[in-house]
């Protein structure tokens, strides 16, 4: 089949800057490109040229200013069996009147159908033109079901992955090599590692992981927290949270460090760094990807009851899941469980390298994925068929 790929308008593909979608887009191209002719439309950047074919994989790119009217353009000059549209369901409504033939699947990454970004009329029409829908996590797909008519089968859960060729587990040799380098580059060769990735916003609550350092510390002293993100996928600058967390940190010295952005490629090295990998989310998490990629480096896992993230993460299984999400003494409780239960969490981190393996391999997605291109374009078909 041909099939095209539309990013949203935020980051460049590949990955270059970031950004959960274009992660995943990246690991799961390779795989249906081996038996489809793929076309990927994004917006461009300084370090990519505009058309480039890689690994038998199209990509075009525009720029951000006139992306969605570029690639509205592009689909007159070229059809394709079936057009994905990543997280921006009032686009595919537009595409679809262009490119009428082709079967549609919405991808969702967000709660994209709130009221708030989104018109009811818009998001009934949206839901029609779409063949077939993908949610990144239940909790995502629920967003749906319960504000518009539409049957169940039509959204598929498709959950995110990792290339676990790019992660080492912990407690082999070779990881805890990687594990001493990382750890005396950054001055915490002899410390018990917290670590936060992500993006530093409010939502994310990395400033509860520092309130409840007080604590943490008065238990073991030993203990370090490192923030790993910027204010906004790959920038540095600061805003007033950023220096609010910065004010917050200062009492506590070098027993919080910031690292600011760090690219994605350098993730599984960093994760190796950590005793407890913490996902603070305070919002209804879609369900952060980096919960995935904690688990290929065989990390212990602290997480939220927010959104999709207990779906892959279950109590005393693969992590602890924290219901008292905005209680910075709830946090302490958990990262003093890890330090203090390491069989255990040692345990919990091996369960989720084994799910990772089983479950979450880009390959498992990209097979997802290629079922339900599969489905929207037979479903197609017997439309154009019937009309």
């Amino acid at each position: 089949m041909k099939i095209a790929y539309i990013c949203t308008g935020k980051l460049p593909s590949p990955a270059v800057k970031g950004g959960a979608i274009q992660l995943m887009i990246d690991g799961v191209a390779p795989f249906i490109a081996r038996k489809h002719q793929l076309t990927i439309f994004s917006i461009n950047n300084p370090i990519l040229p505009p058309r480039e074919t890689v690994n038998h994989i199209n990509y075009i790119r525009f720029p951000k200013e006139t992306y969605e009217k570029d690639v509205a353009v592009a689909l007159t000059k070229q059809s394709f069996d079936v057009i994905h549209v990543f997280n921006r369901p009032i686009n595919l409504i537009k595409y679809k009147e262009i490119s009428p033939a082709s079967a549609f699947v919405l991808s969702l990454h967000n709660d994209m159908f709130s009221p708030l970004k989104i018109s009811k009329e818009l998001a009934e029409k949206a839901l029609n033109e779409s063949a077939l829908i993908t949610s990144v996590s239940e909790y995502i797909k629920q967003t749906v079901t319960r504000r518009y008519e539409v049957p169940e089968e039509k959204i598929k859960v498709i959950y995110s992955g990792v290339d676990l060729e790019k992660y080492v587990p912990s407690w082999t040799i070779e990881g805890q090599q990687i594990r001493e380098l990382v750890r005396q580059k950054f001055g915490v060769s002899n410390k018990k590692v917290i670590l936060f990735i992500g993006r530093l916003s409010k939502t994310k609550g990395p400033h509860i992981l520092i309130e409840c350092m007080n604590t943490v510390l008065s238990n073991h002293p030993d203990a370090t927290l490192v923030i790993v993100g910027g204010k906004w996928f790959s920038e540095n600058g600061w805003n007033d949270y950023v220096e609010y967390l910065h004010h917050l940190a200062s009492p506590f010295g070098n027993n919080v460090i910031f690292t600011n952005y760090i690219p994605s490629e350098k993730i599984p090295q960093i994760l190796l760094m950590g005793d407890v990998f913490v996902c603070s989310s305070q919002w209804h998490e879609p369900l952060a990807r980096v919960h995935y990629e904690a688990m290929a480096a065989g990390i212990p896992i602290i997480t939220t009851n927010r959104g999709g993230n207990t779906e892959v993460i279950s109590h005393l299984q693969n992590g602890l899941v924290i219901d008292d999400y905005k209680n910075p003494y709830a946090f302490s409780e958990a990262i003093n469980y890890i330090f203090t239960n390491k069989e255990k969490a040692k345990e919990m981190a091996v369960n989720g390298r084994k799910l990772i393996e089983e479950q979450f391999q880009f390959r498992h997605v990209a097979n997802r994925l290629e079922a339900v291109y599969v489905e929207a374009f037979y479903k197609n078909t017997q439309l154009n068929l019937k009309n």
